[in-house]
């Protein structure tokens, strides 16, 4: 089994009924979790990579009723390390 978590954003509310299909899609044999965040508008979802790939998950989603937008890293960005001032190389004289 290869774990995987992938991050969607949403657009608008969740209805009722999305969330009920919600219910219905953590019943799919690979789905292992999947966790709403409706102040991000986010979800998250944790699947067996051996059975099910990211467009089928994107798909039950959508088939729920989730508005997905798009795909999130779930590591943030990092900033470039500052780089190292060249310091000049010692002259000799002639």
């Amino acid at each position: 089994m290869t774990q995987l978590d992938v991050l969607y954003r949403y657009e608008g509310h969740p209805t009722e009924t999305a969330m009920s299909a919600l219910g219905n899609v953590r019943e799919v044999y690979g789905i292992r979790r999947i966790q709403l965040n409706e102040e991000w508008k986010t979800i998250r979802v944790e699947y067996d990579a051996t059975r099910l790939t990211r467009p089928i998950v994107i798909q039950l989603l959508r088939g729920a009723g989730i508005q997905v937008v798009e795909e999130l890293p779930l590591i943030p960005p990092q900033e470039a390390p500052p780089a190292a001032e060249a310091t000049p190389a010692a002259t000799v004289p002639k």
